[in-house]
């Protein structure tokens, strides 16, 4: 199932399922919640068992997407560094700021005000940044709060996934040696366009992932090549913290980042970024 928030005209954001490649308003299938978190909280009784849109009014075309869940419950939680190729094409970038041994999985959170949605744009911030980049990485998110999670336990506690883009200010990120600056400024998280949840894969989910610029591929992956997996990631973090339902965790990104390419190729105004992963679609921006 693929799960969406939408805009109507009159600016209200409402939740929608998608039923034989057509979008419907959940509320005509008796599941009324005032957003994403609202649904995601109420567990196995938040959607009925089948759907069916027989006698349902499907949305009028073209729909407004808005990031599945526009304001996240708590700061993304992210992994830096959690594929190979990435590490080594980071290290040549800078070494100070990504080199050395890393045995432990690195991790950061992203602080969001409001998450960006398929076909908003994405600021450059001129002034500020001067090293925009991208990062295509899949988005796990929580249907329940975890703590003191066992690795084998992990797929009972994910509601789904979805594309997240870990917009980075490089500049910002390397200047001030830590990634929170640089990583958590508005609009740096585009997300969506929808939650498939997580009934549509097996667990762990290996999926096709690819970036491309301006219609040139620059990332071309699978999500089978990450170092440190989703099971071990949420076993570890709720070894100590309480990660709340609705919580997304974006796992890395692979080779093919702007600051990897020789030389350096970031974003400018103009841009347009599709962030692609098999069986969840494409999230575009355009830089602003």
């Amino acid at each position: 199932m693929k799960l969406y928030t939408y805009q109507r005209a009159d600016g209200a954001e409402r939740l929608a399922v998608a039923l034989q490649d057509k979008l419907y308003d959940l509320a005509q299938f008796g599941a009324h919640y005032a957003d994403m978190n609202a649904l995601i909280a109420d567990g196995a009784a938040a959607l009925p068992a089948e759907l069916d849109p027989a006698g349902k009014q499907p949305l009028d075309e073209p729909v407004r997407l808005c990031a599945p869940i526009p304001h996240p419950r708590q700061d993304v939680l992210c992994l830096g560094i959690n594929y190979a190729a990435h590490a080594v094409e980071s290290s040549r970038f800078h070494a100070e700021a990504f080199g050395g041994d890393r045995p432990k999985a690195i991790y950061f959170s992203k602080r969001v005000s409001r998450a960006s949605g398929d076909g908003d744009p994405i600021p450059s911030y001129p002034g500020l940044v001067d090293s925009l980049d991208y990062e295509c990485e899949l988005g796990v998110i929580l249907g329940k709060d975890a703590f003191c999670v066992q690795p084998e336990d992990v797929s009972d506690y994910i509601f789904g996934y979805t594309i997240v883009n870990d917009v980075s200010a490089r500049n910002l990120q390397t200047a001030h040696r830590q990634w929170y600056f640089g990583k958590s400024l508005d609009g740096f998280l585009p997300c969506g366009p929808c939650i498939l949840t997580a009934d549509e894969v097996p667990f762990p989910p290996v999926l096709d992932i690819r970036c491309s610029v301006n219609g040139e591929l620059r990332q071309n992956s699978t999500t089978a090549l990450l170092i440190h997996s989703i099971a071990d990631i949420i076993a570890e973090l709720s070894r100590g913290m309480t990660l709340c339902a609705g919580t997304i965790i974006a796992t890395g990104t692979p080779a093919g980042v702007g600051m990897g390419m020789q030389p350096p190729q970031f974003l400018k105004p103009g841009d347009t970024v599709v962030c692609e992963i098999e069986g969840i679609g494409a999230l575009h921006n355009t830089v602003e």
